[in-house]
Formats: structure tokens, sequence, C-alpha cells
């Protein structure tokens, strides 16, 4: 695990630069905050910035990051909300919302969909009340199964970044590196061809929409239509690789869960067990603490998390959510001008 120490003389330097920006700003949501987001990361201490600028550069320790050392006090939190629609303005978590939006920026672009969380760009991790048996971030009793972000999407995020406000009960966030995983020649190639389905997950499905759902500077019809083309994924899913990139380095993206059973072709069924398999072996799991930051490489590491019993007593884990992309152009067609940070 490649991990960053803040040390206290650079959470000074933090905290500083913390107040400036939460006097200014109450939402990291914010038109202005996010043009200039980019540009307020380069304050941030020197070692940190070069630090994450070797995990973006060279894939260190097979895409696994923490950041240790940000300060929380967890007596001053407010209680874990019951839900992630109609948050609250200014956000109660602000300086740690920016804190964590500077850090992300070091590696790219965080953006959101239309069809996740209201289109919010930082999401919210906690159990809900009634998502216990749920493949949802905020599902808790049973297994969320591990897997690539958003598998099924072509502008799937890069990196995964996870800040952690509270974890009491030391729920545990499962992964494991695809820098670990051994595969026959025989397997790799076959999992380099398009024969594989992977379909939308429950997150971006119209049965988890808000009832409240906020303006996102576009017309509801193109929420519409962003919710059609995930329909039309699942209903006609288009056949894709799991391993890409270089054959002996190799990416992934991988979903088991909302993947086919693939009847008509035995050996691609095979090669996708083995990997699922090889996978399984070498699942390792980290307890995040307040202040901590795990930054997943999206391409190389999967991940998922331990069920846990939720008690809905305004204490239960918290985590904040943010998907990053080294390459926001790519997703031009699916984004209503140059500077929108939101998928439809």
């Amino acid at each position: 695990m490649y991990r960053i120490m803040i040390e206290k003389d650079e959470m000074q330097v933090i905290v500083s630069q913390l107040d400036k920006l939460a006097s200014i700003y109450s939402t990291v949501e914010d038109p202005e905050f996010l043009r200039n987001v980019t540009t307020y990361a380069q304050h941030l201490p020197i070692k940190l910035r070069e630090a994450l600028n070797v995990f973006r550069l060279y894939e260190p320790e097979g895409g696994v990051c923490v950041i240790n050392g940000y300060q929380i006090d967890v007596n001053q939190l407010v209680k874990t909300p019951t839900h992630w629609a109609n948050k609250p303005v200014p956000s109660p978590t602000i300086r740690e919302d920016i804190f964590f939006s500077l850090c992300a920026s070091l590696l790219g672009d965080y953006i959101g969909w239309a069809t996740q969380q209201d289109g919010y760009l930082l999401h919210d991790i906690f159990p809900i009340e009634g998502h216990e048996q749920e493949q949802l971030g905020s599902g808790s009793e049973c297994l969320l199964t591990w897997h690539t972000e958003d598998a099924f999407h072509p502008y799937r995020t890069d990196y995964l970044g996870l800040m952690c406000l509270k974890n009491p009960d030391d729920v545990e966030t499962t992964f494991a590196r695809m820098n670990n995983i051994k595969l026959s020649s025989k397997y790799a190639a076959i999992l380099f061809e398009k024969r594989f389905i992977i379909r939308p997950d429950e997150s971006h499905l119209k049965k988890n929409r808000s009832s409240s759902e906020r303006y996102l500077g576009a017309s509801p019809d193109l929420l519409e239509r962003s919710y059609e083309r995930i329909n039309q994924m699942n209903i006609q899913p288009e056949k894709v690789a799991v391993l890409f990139g270089d054959p002996d380095e190799p990416y992934l993206r991988i979903d088991p869960y909302f993947m086919d059973h693939i009847e008509d072709d035995e050996e691609a069924m095979e090669a996708l067990n083995y990997l699922i398999n090889e996978i399984d072996n070498q699942i390792e799991s980290v307890a995040l603490q307040s202040g901590d930051i795990l930054f997943l490489d999206n391409y190389k590491v999967i991940h998922g998390r331990k069920p846990f019993k939720a008690k809905y007593d305004g204490n239960d884990r918290w985590l904040k959510r943010l998907n990053i992309v080294r390459d926001l152009r790519k997703s031009r067609d699916a984004r209503v001008n140059p500077e929108s940070r939101i998928i439809f």
C-alpha cells in the first residue's frame, strides 16, 4: 500500500488554506470552486503534491494509496445523515469536502453522473434504512461484492476516492490488485477479447432515483434521455473485453455481480471464472479511520465492502466519494458544455 503521511507542520499549512477557502465557499459543487480547484490544489504542501504525482505517474503498490494524518474532531461532526438527497448548504463538512477535492484534483478532474445521487459530484456513503440487502454503497448487511467502479460504462472513472469522516465499527473496505493476479497466457488472451457483458449497477437505475431532483444545468428531457441510455445499456449491452492495455501488466474492467453467464461461449466463461477465482484469493481489506483518504486506481484495483450492522443512530460509518478522470474531454459528447463535470 502506497502511504502518504501528513506531518504536523504540513497540517498547519492545510488548516490555513482551508480556513480561507471555507470562508469563501459553502459547497464544493460551487461552479467557481470547480473552476479554480486545480489551482487551489497547488497550494497544498509540496511533499503531498509530489507523492500524489508519483501515484498518478508510476502506479506504485498496485494502485492503492492511503493518505493518513488529516485530523478530524469526530466529536464536532454532525450526525451521519439518513439520506444523500437534499444536502444542506452550507455543507456541515465543508473543510473535509474541500481538502478531499483538492487532493483528488492532483490526480485529475472529478466527475458526477446525472443518474447517480442526483448528479452530485461529491457523494455521501453511509447506510440507508431499507437498503440493507442492496448492492449499493448505502447497503450494509450484505457483502458489497467486489467490482470495478462503473465497469459497464465507457466513461468510467480512472480513480475512486474515499474519505472517511467516521467509522466507529471499523467496517472494512475490501480490494484486490491486478498486479498480484497471475494469469495463464491462454486465459489472458481470451479476456482481452470483446466476449463479455457487464450491465449497469443498481446505483444508476431509475428505481433509485431521488424524489427531489436538483437542477443540473440541463433540461429535464436530457435527464430522461440519460436514464434511457442506462436502460438501453441494460437491455442491449455491448460485449466488452475484461482486460485491456499492456498484455504484461493489464488493466481490467469487471463486475461479476452484474455480468451475464455466457451460455454460448464456454471458453470465455471458463476464463472469466478463472479470473474471478484468482481475484477472490487476493482480497485484502482496510478499515479507514477518521481523516483517512483512500485512492484506488480503477484500472488496476477492484473494491467492495464487508457487511456490517447499521444502527441508524447518527453514528454509523460515513465516507465521502469522488470519481476522478484523467481525460475529461473523453466524455464531451455526454456533457452539456466543456466546463460541466456531469455525465448525462
